[in-house]
């Protein structure tokens, strides 16, 4: 049975609600959530299937937060992009990596996407132990000759910058300047106090066809590991959770990710714009075009960010934002002034930002923002 779609949509929304309600009627199982704000103000607020206040795995969600970060320190000085990454950690200019920037890792043009034999689920659950194993690692390519999506340690590897630069944590930075300051509901790292809300993830029915371990995209994903990392196995286990990796770790809810785009592009809870438009120019420019190494997209990143703008051509150029595993999508277009994030607990075939639903969901809101 279906559950009832719950919440509201503002004045000439009503099309993003019918659509809503046709996703998950479609499978009844799903539990979803989907956040819009335009120009800052909420627009739609819906759920289906979990509470209105269900915490969720969202899985790279998470790097848009860590993406942030990096975006605040660059604005304020603190770092640099063109920098090489050995200049704030020496150890990692083994193998070959001297003369990697901030950029390069940005664009996911390292080369570092994994390491022989895996990462055990310790290690993936914690950044500091994903940037030991990762230092001295010799890159799967020519760093700059390529770029790959750096799945489950792009996190680790900023925010091992991020740390040697400030002494500090990404995460704790995160929270400082962005998640408390704006009451998030988005976490890199759930407290246990919030553990009663989280809604473990469920896995997709029916199987796909999982890439060799040994490949490209197989060592992004940690499938070359003794056992594969499963990734609804991962997102439910509480030290996971309670560490937040920056890649892959955290949870959180579509209104939570919906105000943090809205508030790095405009005005929120009366706060200007967390990023300047000069740092949003930067940090909104395609630094990663061709074929993506690992996943096969084409023209797959800006710096940092996924380009929205090429997953969903209705978006602007400069829209840009980032999926997560189980089928979250979650961007700012900062053409229209729209933040959009859809959560889901099961797990959608294809995950990410492939979740079919998105396209149909985000072209409605689009729409509805340009005659409103």
């Amino acid at each position: 049975m279906t559950a009832p779609v719950q919440g509201t949509v503002a004045d000439g929304f009503e099309r993003v609600r019918e659509e809503f309600a046709a996703v998950v009627a479609a499978e009844p199982d799903l539990g979803a959530q989907l956040a819009v704000r335009l120009g800052g103000r909420t627009v739609v607020d819906l759920w289906s299937g979990v509470a209105e206040d269900s915490l969720l795995a969202l899985h790279s969600s998470g790097k848009g937060a860590a993406y942030l970060v990096v975006a605040l320190l660059v604005q304020d000085g603190v770092l640099d992009l063109d920098r090489p990454v050995a200049d704030h950690w020496p150890g990692f200019a083994a193998g070959g990596k001297g003369g990697v920037t901030l950029r390069d890792l940005l664009a996911h043009r390292a080369g570092l996407v994994g390491v022989e034999g895996g990462f055990t689920t310790a290690e993936l659950a914690d950044d500091r132990l994903l940037a030991e194993r990762l230092a001295p690692q010799r890159p799967h390519w020519e760093p700059g000759t390529g770029y790959g999506y750096h799945a489950f340690v792009i996190g680790a590897l900023v925010g091992e910058v991020v740390r040697r630069a400030t002494g500090r944590s990404l995460q704790e930075i995160y929270d400082e300047r962005v998640r408390v300051p704006y009451g998030l509901d988005f976490y890199l790292g759930l407290p246990e106090s919030e553990e009663p809300r989280y809604l473990p993830v469920r896995p997709m029915r029916g199987t796909a066809p999982a890439p060799a371990p040994d490949s490209l995209t197989g060592i992004a994903f940690n499938l070359n590991a003794t056992p594969p990392t499963d990734l609804v196995e991962f997102a439910n286990t509480r030290s996971v959770r309670a560490l937040g990796p920056a890649s892959s770790g955290s949870v959180g809810s579509a209104r939570g990710l919906a105000k943090m785009y809205a508030a790095t592009i405009g005005e929120v809870d009366g706060r200007p714009p967390l990023l300047t438009p000069a740092t949003l120019a930067e940090f909104t420019k395609p630094h990663a075009t061709g074929i993506d190494l690992v996943t096969g997209e084409r023209d797959h990143f800006l710096l940092g960010f996924e380009a929205q703008g090429v997953r969903y051509p209705f978006l602007g150029a400069d829209a840009f934002g980032h999926s997560g595993a189980v089928g979250a999508q979650s961007f700012a277009d900062p053409a229209s002034g729209v933040a959009y994030s859809y959560t889901r607990r099961s797990f959608a075939p294809g995950g990410g930002g492939g979740a079919r639903e998105n396209e149909r969901l985000a072209a409605a809101v689009l729409d509805a923002a340009r005659l409103t």
